[in-house]
């Protein structure tokens, strides 16, 4: 196999958020391996390293770039650092979101939603703001927001986390209408899914963790997304293994 197809984004810069564990660390570990050099964002910095460490093990590049993306100022730093070492960003994954506690809407606490919609959405816009200009550079960009499928279909006691899903959906669908006549950029909205995470531990507290998929799975459908050709804005549901994926373009 040439290098080319072993490795489709060689040269190529990604931003991963959320890189520390669960589906932020599996795609970042996949796109280093399909050659991309991969910027590893998250506020734990010691989590950071190990996703770092195992990209290195296997032959990859990578750097970390610990931030806390509730700080529109700390993604602005970002965004300006990144900007001085590199000339375009070539691809984004907003990952990283915050789960509120699954409560009725009447008893939602407005403290636990506020940091929800800073996360999940504030930083979002923050991300797109600080990048547009890199990714305009970039010859072929693509970015990939990761939601829930309660943003598009509300359930009861999740409310809170829906509500911010459904907004940072809104925010991508509209960013890529905006970009698609003026620029090279391309917009997909994944949903990956049950998923064997941390917040969906959080979330399902009593479910064997192996009935769900892994998140090398959503990784690896991600990264098969990032290398076709897709229309923008672009929606996908990753399904358990050997089911058919969902695929629909807005």
């Amino acid at each position: 196999m040439s290098e080319a197809a072993s490795k489709p984004f060689q040269g190529q810069l990604a931003l991963v958020t959320g890189a520390s564990r669960g589906i932020g660390a599996a795609t970042a570990k996949a796109l280093a391996a399909a050659g991309a050099h991969v910027i590893l964002t998250a506020r734990a910095g010691k989590d950071l390293e190990a996703t770092e460490q195992a990209i290195y093990e296997t032959g990859g590049s990578a750097t970390i770039a610990p931030v806390d993306l509730a700080d529109p100022e700390g993604i602005a730093r970002l965004a300006a650092a990144i900007a001085r070492r590199w000339d375009a960003l070539d691809i984004l994954v907003i990952n990283a979101a915050l789960l509120p506690a699954l409560t009725p809407v009447w008893q939602i606490d407005q403290r636990d939603l506020s940091r929800a919609i800073t996360l999940n959405l504030l930083a979002t816009q923050a991300l797109i703001a600080g990048f547009d200009g890199m990714l305009k550079k970039s010859r072929d960009a693509r970015l990939i927001g990761v939601t829930s499928s309660v943003g598009a279909n509300p359930r009861a006691y999740w409310g809170a986390y829906g509500a911010t899903k459904a907004a940072f959906e809104n925010l991508l669908d509209s960013y890529a209408q905006e970009v698609r006549a003026i620029s090279n950029i391309r917009v997909a909205i994944v949903d990956p899914g049950a998923t064997r995470t941390a917040m969906r531990a959080k979330a399902y507290p009593g479910e064997d963790p192996a009935s769900v998929k892994p998140p090398e799975v959503v990784a690896e459908h991600m990264v098969h997304l990032l290398g076709e050709q897709f229309a923008s804005p672009h929606r996908i549901r990753v399904n358990q293994p050997h089911e058919p994926e969902i695929l629909t373009n807005s």
